[in-house]
């Protein structure tokens, strides 16, 4: 089936095509021809399995672009997943030649200058829920045209904090507009609760709770006071095109920086601490190959879309086998082969049987000699 089929405009089957897509994913195939529609669903499938065109695509072509109107808003729990969105709209929409406006509202930037950029009535807004529901009170974000609210990484959003902020937001829009909510897992409890916002509610699912079979799984033991050692020679023996580091707070994101930086690899780091502009400094210094090492917190790194990244390294466990999916999904995109290696202390042992249980996966141990990774041998 090709886009065409799925109904999908001419003019953005072009612009798919001009970035080297020509064929939809499974939950593409799944979830365009409801969402076209006009219905409200929760889409899940696996991370890294094109989720983002899945909804953009019918979003795009429902905008009525002779409408100076607000007519779509798309919320986000990070700035980095705010700003992808909004890039790939904005390559979708100029690359089959729309007159759509989108326009990224997120925390921490000027309001002021937020609500000059308003006044040019952007067609699709972008980011926060909280920057939303603000500007919204104020009455500079109109409402009155929404057609369609995306709530992406939803088991985060609704699951969180941030579920009350999107009922108050909710209770702005008049008339009811549909929903759509995105996420790699499909939890009962934000099921429960997306349910309430958006009545007859579909679930569109592909492959959720699943690894991508194109991801190689290593594990090796270590202590705390040799991690940062062994990891450097695992950069080394691997030498990665792209890799994400994954740490759990951010304080130790800035000291992993600071050695790694010391061996002379060329790495920028990313956390919840770090302005607006230093998380953005980052992210383009590792999207243009400026810096090959990302090391993230586990915050700051959830929802990043970034290509071609070939190996993801635990440097921290992942507390539960649904963060190591999500953490593995970085990895192994659009059928390239991709490696999701963990170090692992005494202590956490017990996490790698979880894992294989839980995600039906294997996880090699492995360790290294004069630079060579090497299996354990059963």
């Amino acid at each position: 089936m090709s886009f065409s089929d799925l109904g999908v405009s001419e003019a953005l089957v072009q612009a798919l095509a001009s970035d080297g897509i020509v064929e939809p994913m499974p939950i593409q195939s799944v979830a365009i021809p409801i969402l076209s529609a006009g219905r409200n669903a929760y889409v899940s499938a696996e991370t890294g399995m094109g989720k983002t065109l899945a909804y953009l695509l019918p979003i795009l072509g429902q905008i009525d672009s002779g409408i100076s109107e607000t007519q779509a808003l798309i919320l986000a729990p990070t700035h980095e997943l705010a700003s992808q969105i909004q890039q790939e709209c904005i390559r979708l929409s100029q690359n089959a030649g729309l007159m759509i406006r989108p326009l990224l509202l997120i925390g921490g930037a000027n309001p002021k200058r937020q609500i000059e950029k308003l006044k040019k009535k952007p067609q699709v807004v972008i980011g926060s829920c909280g920057r939303m529901l603000e500007l919204a009170r104020m009455k500079k974000l109109k409402l009155a045209k929404i057609r369609s609210v995306v709530v992406d990484e939803a088991d985060r959003m609704l699951c969180g904090e941030l579920h009350e902020g999107i009922g108050d937001l909710n209770r702005l829009i008049p008339g009811d507009p549909q929903w759509i909510f995105v996420s790699a897992t499909g939890q009962k409890s934000c099921l429960t609760k997306a349910a309430e916002l958006a009545p007859g509610l579909e679930q569109l699912s592909v492959g959720t709770n699943k690894i991508n079979p194109d991801i190689h799984h290593l594990f090796f033991k270590t202590d705390l006071r040799q991690k940062a050692d062994l990891l450097r020679k695992l950069l080394r023996a691997t030498e990665p095109e792209r890799a994400i580091v994954f740490v759990h707070r951010g304080k130790d994101a800035e000291q992993l920086n600071d050695k790694m930086k010391h061996y002379g690899f060329p790495v920028a780091d990313i956390h919840g601490a770090h302005g607006k502009i230093e998380r953005k400094r980052a992210m383009d210094d590792f999207r243009s190959g400026k810096a090959v090492v990302l090391i993230a917190s586990d915050v700051a790194a959830r929802g990043l879309d970034i290509r071609d990244v070939t190996h993801i390294f635990n440097y921290d466990a992942p507390s539960s086998s649904r963060d190591y999916l999500h953490r593995a999904g970085r990895t192994g995109r659009a059928g390239s082969m991709g490696y999701a290696i963990s170090l692992i202390t005494d202590r956490e042992t017990r996490l790698v049987t979880r894992y294989e249980s839980e995600l039906n996966i294997k996880l090699i141990e492995a360790y290294l000699r004069e630079g060579q990774i090497l299996a354990v041998e059963a």
